[in-house]
């Protein structure tokens, strides 16, 4: 075991900025073999594990694998799922639909074009009492499927295993050099379910409910709010949800939370369950917002999205370049419950979701997958290290960095993780002592990167970490701190005044205060509460978690909307009229908007500092805690100041519409000696 110290650099040179340490311990790949198995599932309804073994059948359109649990059918050889048999579920998708609306993956990619990535081989990976894994295949061909088809090598991948009332699923999709330009907006699976059955939707402990019908987004039953995603049921097929709001996007998570989500039939007391063991194969970090379930029954495995982030995700694939990635595997999990657990079936289904959750994630990563492009426990690596960061204006001495969060992502810029969209990552949490073991890491060159509670800013290592085989490779980061009145946690609303929903738009699934942020319509009670004025906050007064309105947002008036100038009043009891201010402006959230800083004078006509206009990630419409982080470190000569009383003004310009919006997550005054 080897010991590395290493002083970072500020990236940003301010006044009263301290050092930040890292201490990194890591070891030659630290390999254990891990052949612990998936340990048999326990069926609710108290039958024991049936010992039938996994059989596969085929007919001319269709592959067919039954393990005694559940029988799995799949169009042949477009690699589409048609059909899960379950129980007494003949087959638990919607038989309506066409078979490639049923189960099936899809990309959103160049001009907003859909591709379902169906198939044109199949071929059998693994055939044995134990187990099934099939291959479903494409190899791009450009001339044949130039402009119709993203180009793209697809292998898609399924797993039916002895014991296991579920299948799994994975894909390796793969770009070769001579492929053209290409945008791959969106990667997923997709999950249509009975329409007849599926009515209870679970995302976590708090948002589950009854959901509407996808017949009450008819016209004839809702009213289209502000876009069309949110409506108003006001004629639903259930009387109980009349005047309740459905957004898909209330439903979100974050991919750090997104673990496990589904549906349940009441009729048969069964559950349908998507659960993500891991989040290496996904985009954007632990923090990036996903969709996970919603009014269909649909549910969803996301892969790769712009939702949260806008464009500034990098999903462009450029001719030139090699790509492969492998997507999950992910495990579509069955379960129903006994008629001794008939009063609380829904919370027995959910409970055994989360447990079945516990045991994917021991088992990861699977040992039972056969693509060589997935690598097993044995061929992957591990960090262990403890990150201390020092503050001088709090304590001279190093600060163990408690519940920070760690990770390992592609080399580029500090916090180029959130807009990361093609390579794996690796997140862990530190613990109260700031030590970390981040686990599981695929072979590859990474760097690493942090971000701690009440620290401004992203940290990265300046070395690389290389992990392969025989050697792990090594490994840049910073800090500060002055008026601090907020505290930095990269969610805007966990923080601030989050206002009570207009009545009128309420979904009771967000009835819970950890959920009040996701509500609709809640940009618009900016207007209501600062009719006369816009908001002002005094330091040392003023609370922020009270004065400071979740998002900074237009004001309506009448049929207008109009930009919007923030204040926050402080006193200084001395001033360096020589030495140089900062400004530390930490932002969570920016949607087409833009932010113009003065000081002391809010007529003058050219700002002290603006943005410009910023980013594309609709949070405040999607209902979202935050966006992607920006910060900003502004400059301020002393003589702008004035000893007493100050003001800094905060303009946000745009307001063509309430969606016009930043969210703050950190605003920090420094100054100079006196």
């Amino acid at each position: 075991m080897m010991e590395k110290v290493m002083q970072l650099n500020p990236i940003h040179s301010r006044h009263h900025v301290l050092w930040v340490f890292i201490i990194v311990h890591f070891s030659l790949l630290l390999f254990s073999a891990f052949s612990a198995d998936i340990s048999p599932r326990k069926i609710l309804n108290g039958e024991k594990k049936k010992s039938c073994k996994v059989e596969l059948h085929r007919e001319d359109n269709r592959v067919f694998i039954d393990n005694g649990l559940v029988e799995v059918t799949i169009e042949n050889p477009s690699g589409h799922l048609s059909g899960i048999k379950y129980k007494g579920m003949l087959n638990v998708l919607e038989t309506r639909n066409n078979n490639n609306n049923k189960g099936y993956w899809d990309i959103v990619w160049d001009n907003e074009a859909y591709d379902k990535l169906a198939t044109q081989h199949v071929k059998i990976i693994t055939e044995t009492d134990e187990l099934v894994e099939l291959s479903f295949t494409k190899m791009w061909d450009i001339t044949k499927d130039h402009g119709s088809s993203v180009p793209l090598n697809v292998d898609k991948r399924y797993i039916v295993r002895r014991g296991v009332p579920g299948l799994y699923m994975y894909g390796i999709l793969e770009r070769q050099e001579d492929f053209p330009d290409a945008h791959m907006y969106q990667i997923r699976i997709a999950f249509k379910l009975n329409e007849d059955k599926f009515h209870f939707m679970a995302v976590s402990d708090t948002k589950q409910r009854i959901m509407p019908s996808q017949e009450d987004r008819d016209e004839s039953r809702c009213q289209v709010l502000a876009f069309k995603e949110a409506v108003l049921l006001t004629n639903p097929t259930n009387p109980q949800l009349k005047g309740e709001v459905d957004d898909k996007y209330q439903y979100s998570s974050e991919n750090k939370d997104n673990k496990v989500h589904g549906w349940i039939s009441d009729d048969d007391a069964v559950g349908f369950w998507v659960i993500t063991p891991s989040n290496e194969f996904r985009t954007g970090g632990p923090h990036k917002q996903d969709l996970t379930s919603h009014v269909g029954p649909t549910a969803l495995s996301m892969f790769v999205s712009t939702h949260y982030t806008g464009t500034e995700m990098d999903v462009l694939y450029k001719k030139g370049e090699t790509w492969k990635k492998v997507l999950g595997p992910v495990c579509m999990y069955l379960n129903s419950a006994s008629w001794d657990e008939a009063r609380h079936y829904r919370k027995a289904l959910w409970n055994d979701a989360n447990r079945q959750l516990r045991e994917e994630i021991q088992s990861w990563p699977y040992n039972f997958t056969a693509s060589e492009d997935f690598p097993h426990a044995q061929q992957r690596g591990e960090v262990n290290g403890q990150l201390l960061v020092r503050d001088q204006s709090l304590d001279k001495q190093l600060m163990q960095a408690k519940s920070a969060f760690v990770g390992l992502a592609a080399p580029a810029y500090a916090g180029s993780w959130q807009t990361e969209g093609k390579g794996y990552q690796f997140w862990t949490q530190t613990d109260n002592t700031g030590r970390f073991t981040i686990k599981n890491v695929r072979p590859g060159e990474y760097n690493f990167y942090a971000w701690v509670y009440g620290f401004i800013g992203n940290y990265k290592l300046n070395l690389k970490i290389t992990i392969q085989p025989d050697q792990l490779g090594y490994p840049y980061i910073r800090s500060s701190k002055k008026w601090p009145y907020i505290v930095g946690n990269r969610d805007s609303p966990a923080e601030f005044f989050i206002p009570e929903p207009n009545p009128t738009f309420v979904n009771s699934i967000l009835n819970h205060d950890a959920d009040k942020f996701r509500q609709y319509g809640l940009w618009d009670r900016y207007s209501d509460i600062y009719r006369d004025g816009d908001l002002v906050f005094t330091v040392g007064v003023s609370n922020y978690s009270k004065d400071w309105f979740f998002a900074h947002v237009p004001r309506r008036i009448g049929n207008e909307t109009r930009a919007t100038t923030w204040q926050i009043k402080y006193e200084l009891q001395e001033v360096n009229k020589a030495g140089n201010y900062t400004l530390q402006l930490a932002l969570a959230a920016a949607s087409y908007a833009e932010v113009q800083v003065r000081i002391n004078n809010p007529d003058a006509n050219l700002p002290h500092f603006t943005t410009e206009r910023i980013g594309y990630d609709n949070a405040v419409p999607r209902h979202g805690i935050h966006g992607l982080y920006r910060l900003y470190s502004i400059n301020v000569p002393g003589n702008g100041f004035q000893r007493g009383n100050n003001t800094i003004f905060l303009t946000q310009t745009r307001c063509h519409d309430s969606f016009e919006a930043v969210m703050y997550d950190y605003i920090r005054f420094e100054g100079p000696a006196v």
